[in-house]
């Protein structure tokens, strides 16, 4: 990802800590690194010859730059590009599986960061198919972690990896799988599932800690009945409050993780932006926040556009940012555009108990 020149923004630059006296870039932050699923993928699942959890195709992408699709879940821009933008970046550090010894030699001092989330995974490494598990991803983390303490100025490298935000949205897929399998679940098979996954939120959330992070920005499930896919299962066109029960379950469960980790671990900051609370508020209040269309996907096919997925043959909208769904489970990049503006500066109605723009102002 190349950077913007200072000598074309000689106006705008600000010296930053974390480059040092020779570069110049408005960055709030040294780097992040992100773990997750399609919400935050930006192309790794095209490196994965057997994964069918792609979206390098069109129509995907037509409003990204050059109408290019790149394997965001998006008809543009995802969560985490806008993420970044609000950190001074361009948009998302590159894909992990992207990287060679031609594109990394900032990233191996402990700067842009990188992305390594996979559509179709879970929190839990049984969930997907042909994907990178967030195991997998922790190890990616790990070996690229070791090479970055590798090089000159070590010190300095775990000093902005600290300094760093690590960006974790996961466990929609979790969610999906459960309800799929368990058309009506009992309490007992509810709080079994809920931890299991938190046992492994906790271990995974602890080795990053023991890797250095301690900035930890996290977007909870959404409203996963309230997706289009969702809806055409539900006679009435509605959303399936059962699913949502399960999303909203497993959030508040995260959201006590949190903070019992807070108070455990030295150092460790964190903030939630949720997206359930948010998706549900636009589907009732939908002209606050610009949008006409919050239950239909804007491309695909069949009932509600989502019975397809959103594929070259099929038919989209041309109206992109009045819709919240772009696919038949994905947001448009207006609806991720206006998110990453609630998470990083929002009411805590949305994001709590800080604000992105707390966490990562915090100590700096």
């Amino acid at each position: 990802m190349k950077q913007p020149s200072c000598l074309f923004f000689v106006l705008f630059c600000v010296f930053s800590p974390f480059v040092g006296a020779t570069t110049s870039y408005n960055w709030k932050v040294p780097a992040i690194y992100v773990f997750g699923d399609s919400t935050v993928d930006v192309g790794n699942n095209n490196y994965l010859t057997n994964s069918t959890a792609k979206a390098n195709y069109p129509h995907y992408g037509i409003d990204f730059p050059h109408s290019r699709p790149t394997g965001r879940f998006s008809n543009g821009y995802n969560q985490i590009d806008f993420v970044a933008i609000h950190m001074g970046f361009r948009r998302s550090p590159p894909p992990y599986l992207s990287l060679n010894d031609t594109n990394n030699h900032q990233i191996l001092k402990g700067l842009r960061g990188v992305n390594f989330a996979s559509a179709g995974s879970g929190i839990l490494d049984s969930t997907g198919i042909n994907i990178i598990t967030t195991n997998q991803q922790l190890v990616y983390f790990e070996t690229l972690r070791s090479k970055m303490m590798a090089q000159p100025n070590a010190d300095q490298v775990a000093e902005r990896i600290s300094k760093s935000l690590f960006l974790i949205s996961s466990g929609g897929n979790d969610a999906f799988a459960f309800a799929a399998a368990n058309n009506s679940p009992n309490n007992s098979a509810v709080l079994l599932f809920f931890n299991t996954l938190l046992s492994k939120y906790e271990s995974n959330i602890k080795t990053l800690y023991s890797l250095g992070a301690r900035r930890f920005a996290v977007i909870n499930v959404p409203p996963i009945g309230c997706v289009p896919t969702a809806r055409v299962q539900n006679s009435t066109g509605g959303c399936i409050n059962g699913m949502n029960q399960i999303a909203k379950g497993l959030n508040d469960a995260i959201t006590a993780l949190f903070s019992k980790l807070a108070v455990a671990l030295p150092g460790l900051k964190y903030s939630i932006g949720s997206s359930y609370d948010l998706t549900l508020t636009a589907i009732s209040s939908p002209r606050s926040y610009g949008f006409k269309e919050v239950e239909s996907a804007c491309c695909g096919s069949g009932k509600l556009n989502a019975q397809s997925y959103c594929t070259p043959n099929a038919t989209y909208c041309m109206n992109r940012k009045h819709y919240l769904f772009w696919d038949l489970i994905h947001a448009t990049q207006q609806a991720s555009k206006i998110a990453a503006s609630v998470f990083y500066d929002g009411p805590a109605q949305f994001v709590s108990p800080i604000t992105y723009k707390q966490l990562v102002y915090s100590d700096n």
